[in-house]
């Protein structure tokens, strides 16, 4: 997986490495996939915050 050198997003298909612009509709495209990794760290982080309040829940019983 290519890292975006510009957002710092875990995907930007298509974009090289070397290319310093972007055209308004690649940036676009780049902040969409950008804000669904985000998104998916997220509802990771909050299944892992429940994971971890049922094992506190659990050790206390």
């Amino acid at each position: 997986m290519q890292t975006c050198t510009i957002y710092g997003c875990g995907d930007c298909s298509g974009a090289s490495e070397n290319r310093r612009f972007f055209t308004k509709e690649e940036k676009i495209g780049m902040l969409k996939e950008y804000r669904q990794a985000l998104e998916k760290e997220a509802k990771g982080v909050g299944e892992r915050i429940s994971e971890l309040e049922n094992q506190k829940d659990e050790v206390e019983e």
